[in-house]
């Protein structure tokens, strides 16, 4: 009877646990990322009551006790949000890193971060990466609690200036993460045009032809660079040629850049031949009038004459507007100009055991031994999805009934203890 008020005390001992585990679940039911867990029960040691029998066991049990509190790994709900740095991975295995002071590492998979403005005297009162560089200031990709989310950096925006473009960023090595940082100003720089490409039929009567293209500058200005053809004096025996003039001059025609003379021609059948027009000189930077040729580009046929089409490469200068992340996790800056840039990528890290993570509070984790350390995938890293948060993977429902559960378990334990002190006292008081 001794033996049976130990059992029961050791499953009061269990049980309790295993409420507070199940309680700790209930109260973070809308907490961001939170992983539940569940506790795991073993049996005592066994006790041998007598040895006479040679066919079934004839041993009793010396209790119960918690041999693991178990991390439950599968995802939460996912729901949209209006900001564009919430993150939620599309998977149920992988986590978000951050950095804390003193450069701890730790692991979440509440992906609820902003971008924060830090200055030289640190960021909320967490002193990481010190920026020297007076009336400057950086925006860093945070959690609520100031703690920097780590991936990497495309280090092309250097003096405030991006440099060079980049379109894609693979992740680097997985010891290499750094806090993604990135400035506040950021200028996208001039690209000066360089060729101009032109596409129209310049038809067959003797009537003059133009066509404009804009262009820019190295100064970030919108020049034009206009084309007439006329019709040449000599025309070849087969075909037609015309007379080209090519002039680059400001928007406004008030100052001329540069004029270009050339020849095309173009075989019987209207394709373009042969082009003498050579390049022009835009403010500083040298652009092709690019006409085509065959049948790509300009024709003289006896089809319709238009000439109105072209395009041009180059960009104009850029001031930053805001940074975006997509769904590749790649921290893209958008300017004033239209234009994009890769400037950084936020990391999703991997675990040989997830459940030998260590809890630390506030939805984070630290390695440890059990653990392992972190690790990228050389085949599909996970992706993100955005403007969205993943919810707490406890469901109310389930933590309830086993709530209940758990507490029937415990009173049964606590009813084993008070039998078996009735029967003891039963049994003294027969013996009495």
């Amino acid at each position: 009877m001794i033996q049976s008020i130990y059992a029961g005390v050791s499953g009061l001992q269990a049980f309790q646990t295993g409420i507070d585990v199940l309680a700790n679940n209930i109260a973070n039911v809308n907490t961001v990322g939170f992983r539940g867990s569940t506790t795991e029960f073993s049996n005592l040691f066994e006790k041998q009551v007598a040895s006479s029998s040679k066919t079934t066991s004839q041993q009793v049990g010396l209790g119960t006790r918690v041999s693991a509190i178990a991390l439950d790994l599968k995802g939460g709900e996912v729901y949209q949000t209006e900001s564009g740095t919430d993150l939620a991975i599309n998977s149920d295995d992988g986590w978000f890193g951050l950095s804390g002071p003193n450069n701890e590492d730790y692991y979440t998979r509440a992906g609820n971060f902003h971008f924060d403005t830090y200055s030289e005297g640190g960021l909320k009162g967490h002193p990481f990466l010190p920026y020297n560089e007076p009336n400057k200031s950086e925006l860093r990709l945070t959690n609520a609690e100031g703690f920097l989310v780590t991936g990497t950096l495309a280090n092309n925006t250097n003096g405030g200036v991006l440099n060079p473009v980049v379109n894609f960023l693979e992740l680097g090595n997985v010891e290499g993460q750094v806090p993604l940082s990135f400035p506040s100003e950021l200028s996208y720089p001039v690209e000066p045009t360089t060729q101009a490409n032109f596409t129209g039929n310049l038809g067959l009567e003797n009537i003059p032809q133009s066509a404009s293209a804009e262009v820019i500058s190295p100064q970030s200005e919108r020049n034009n660079l206009h084309l007439i053809f006329t019709q040449s004096a000599a025309q070849p025996t087969s075909g037609i040629s015309w007379d080209v003039v090519a002039t680059t001059q400001t928007a406004d025609g008030s100052v001329i850049y540069d004029t270009q003379n050339g020849v095309v021609t173009f075989n019987a059948s209207g394709a373009l031949v042969t082009s003498t027009l050579g390049s022009l000189n835009n403010n500083g930077a040298q652009v092709v009038a690019n006409l085509g040729s065959g049948f790509s580009g300009l024709t003289s046929n006896s089809g319709p004459s238009v000439v109105s089409s072209s395009t041009t490469d180059g960009a104009l200068a850029g001031e930053l507007t805001d940074y975006v992340i997509n769904r590749n996790g790649e921290v893209i800056a958008n300017f004033t100009n239209g234009k994009q840039s890769v400037v950084g990528k936020v990391a999703i890290y991997h675990f040989q055991n997830d459940q030998g993570l260590e809890a630390v509070g506030s939805n984070r984790f630290s390695v440890s031994q059990n653990s392992g350390k972190p690790i990228f995938y050389a085949q599909d890293n996970g992706d993100l999805r955005t403007n969205t948060l993943e919810n707490s993977n406890v469901t109310l429902d389930t933590a309830l009934t086993e709530l209940i559960i758990m507490q029937r378990s415990y009173d049964a334990a606590a009813k084993t203890i008070s039998t078996s002190d009735q029967m003891l006292k039963n049994a003294l008081n027969m013996g009495a």
